[in-house]
C-alpha cells in the first residue's frame, strides 16, 4: 500500500523543509478521515463487544461487564434500526449464528446487507414512509411475543427514529412526517426532533422495552448524538425518557412549528399535557429495570483514530471537541479564526498542525438551494480564508452522507473561492441560498457519497501548515 508523505520534509542537503501543496493536504486529509472511519465500522464495533460464554450453569451473553444468561428453552430475538443496523445484524449473526432464534431491523435505502436468520428491510430516512410503518409493525410484534425467558437484542444506530415511524392512534404518517419535516427546515437538533418524535411513537422513547416485558433486552448502540445520550440516539427506544409531552410541545413552539403542526399533532400533545394520554415511560420505570445498554462506538473513538493518522503523517494533532454543535456557517468562520490564530500566532498548537472536531452542526434553510451541514460549514469556512496558503477543512458525516445530498461532505481551502471566481461561481450567493453542494460539484471538493457502516456524527479535519 502506497504510504502518504509526511506533512514536511528537508530538501536534499538540509535547508528548509518543503511545505505540502494543496492537493497533498486534501490527500492528507482524506487520509485521516478514512482512518477515522477504521475502528468505528458498527459491524466490527458489534463483533468485538459480544461473545457467548460457557458457564457450569449453562451459556451466558457477555457484552463488557454485562452478562446475561441464555436461558434453556427462551429465545434470542433481534431487532434493531438505524443506518448501521444491518452490519450490526449480519456481525451479531456471525458471532451467535444459530443461537439467533430470528427477528428483523429496518435500515435506509441502499444499506441493506445479506443476513441469514433476520430479516433486513429498507425504508426511508430522513423523512419516515409506509416501508418504515410496515417495518415498525414487524418490530414490534417480535418486541410484542417475547416471552420471560426470551432475550432481546436490539441494535440501534443514527437514523433508527425516523426509520421506525410507528404513530400513535389518531396521527398519521403523513402528519407526523410533515412536524418532522418543519423542525428540519427550522433547524432543529436531534434532542428536539426526537423528543418530538417520542411522544408521537407508540415504539419511541422506552416503548419498545416497555413493550417487551417481561422479557430481558439488551441494546448495543452506535452514537450519533452529542454526549452518546441513551435517551436520544434513535429517539431511545429502548431507554427511559426524561422529556415529557410539555417538552414536546416547547420544541414544537421554540422553532416555530407549533401552530402550524397538524391538528392532530397538537390534540394529542395538549392531551398528554393534560394527562388524558399515557406519558413515556421515565428512566426509573420498574418495567424498564431488565432493559441494559452499551455504546460500542462513538465519535471518539474516530477522533482518538484521525488524531493517531494525523501524527503518523508529521502533524501536532489536537483534540479540539468531540462536542461541536451551532449553525454551520456559523461554525465555519470560528474555525477560519481559530486557523489564522494557529497560522500566524501559534496558538493553540504550531503548525504543521491538526485539528480535529466531532459533532453535529444544523443548518437553518432560507434560500432554495441543495446542501448538507458539513458542506455549508466547508463553504462558510472557505470565504472567511480566501487567499490564505497552507490551510485545509475537510468536514465530513461518518455515514457517508451529508444532508439531502449526494456527498459526504466537502473538502475547502484558501484557494477554493478564487477557483469559483474563474469559473463565474460566486460563493456568497450560494452561501445565502443554502447552495453548498452546487457550489462544490460546480468547483470541486465534494467528498463522494457511500454508506460506510457506521453512523457517529460528522468529522471536522482542518490542516494547517
Amino acid at each position: 500500500m502506497k504510504r502518504e508523505r509526511p506533512a514536511q520534509r528537508k530538501r536534499a542537503g538540509g535547508g528548509r523543509p518543503k511545505a505540502p501543496s494543496a492537493s497533498q493536504l486534501r490527500r492528507h486529509a482524506l487520509s485521516i478521515h478514512r482512518a477515522a472511519l477504521a475502528p468505528i465500522r458498527a459491524g466490527r464495533a458489534v463483533w468485538k463487544a459480544l461473545e457467548v460464554e460457557r458457564t457450569p450453569k449453562g451459556e451466558r451473553l457477555r457484552c463488557g461487564k454485562i452478562r446475561l444468561p441464555l436461558r434453556p428453552g427462551g429465545r434470542l430475538i433481534l431487532v434493531g434500526a438505524g443506518k448501521a443496523s444491518a452490519d450490526m445484524a449480519r456481525a451479531a449473526e456471525r458471532r451467535l449464528g444459530r443461537r439467533i432464534a430470528g427477528g428483523a431491523v429496518v435500515t435506509p435505502y441502499g444499506h441493506a446487507v445479506p443476513c441469514r436468520r433476520v430479516e433486513v428491510r429498507e425504508a426511508g430516512h430522513p423523512e419516515p414512509d409506509a416501508a418504515g410503518m410496515a417495518a415498525a409493525r414487524e418490530v414490534g410484534r417480535w418486541v410484542d411475543e417475547a416471552g420471560p425467558d426470551d432475550l432481546v437484542l436490539c441494535l440501534l444506530s443514527g437514523g433508527g427514529s425516523a426509520l421506525l415511524p410507528a404513530p400513535v392512534e389518531g396521527v398519521s404518517l403523513e402528519e407526523k412526517r410533515a412536524v418532522t419535516h418543519a423542525l428540519l427546515q427550522a433547524g432543529a437538533p436531534i434532542e428536539a426532533l426526537n423528543c418530538v418524535r417520542k411522544h408521537l411513537s407508540s415504539l419511541k422513547g422506552g416503548r419498545l422495552a416497555q413493550r417487551a416485558a417481561p422479557a430481558r433486552i439488551l441494546t448495543l448502540l452506535v452514537s450519533d448524538v452529542v454526549g452518546d445520550r441513551l435517551d436520544v440516539i434513535a429517539s431511545g427506544p429502548a431507554f427511559g425518557d426524561p422529556t415529557t409531552f410539555a417538552d414536546a410541545r416547547k420544541c414544537l413552539e421554540r422553532y416555530g412549528v407549533w401552530r402550524k403542526a397538524p391538528a392532530s399533532v397538537r390534540r394529542h400533545i395538549s392531551a398528554g399535557e393534560a394527562g388524558r394520554a399515557p406519558e413515556t415511560p421515565a428512566p426509573d420505570d420498574p418495567l424498564l429495570r431488565r432493559s441494559r445498554h452499551a455504546v460500542v462506538a462513538d465519535n471518539g473513538m474516530a477522533l482518538e483514530a484521525a488524531a493517531a493518522r494525523a501524527r503518523a503523517l508529521g502533524y501536532r494533532s489536537m483534540i479540539l471537541t468531540r462536542r461541536l454543535e451551532g449553525e454551520a456557517r456559523e461554525v465555519g468562520v470560528v474555525l477560519a479564526a481559530l486557523a489564522e490564530e494557529i497560522r500566524i500566532e501559534g496558538r493553540p498548537l504550531r503548525a504543521p498542525a491538526c485539528l480535529l472536531l466531532g459533532g453535529e452542526t444544523t443548518v437553518t434553510v432560507r434560500g432554495k438551494g441543495r446542501g448538507g451541514r458539513c458542506q455549508e460549514l466547508a463553504l462558510s469556512f472557505a470565504i472567511r480564508i480566501r487567499g490564505r496558503e497552507g490551510v485545509l477543512l475537510l468536514a465530513a458525516g461518518t455515514d457517508g452522507r451529508d444532508g439531502p445530498t449526494e456527498a459526504a461532505g466537502a473538502c475547502a481551502d484558501g484557494g477554493t473561492v478564487e477557483r469559483a471566481e474563474r469559473q463565474k461561481v460566486d460563493a456568497l450567493d450560494h452561501l445565502h441560498e443554502n447552495s453548498s453542494w452546487d457550489f462544490f460539484r460546480k468547483t470541486g471538493g465534494l467528498i463522494p457519497a457511500g454508506p460506510t457502516g457506521t453512523n457517529v456524527m460528522d468529522l471536522v479535519v482542518m490542516l494547517i501548515r
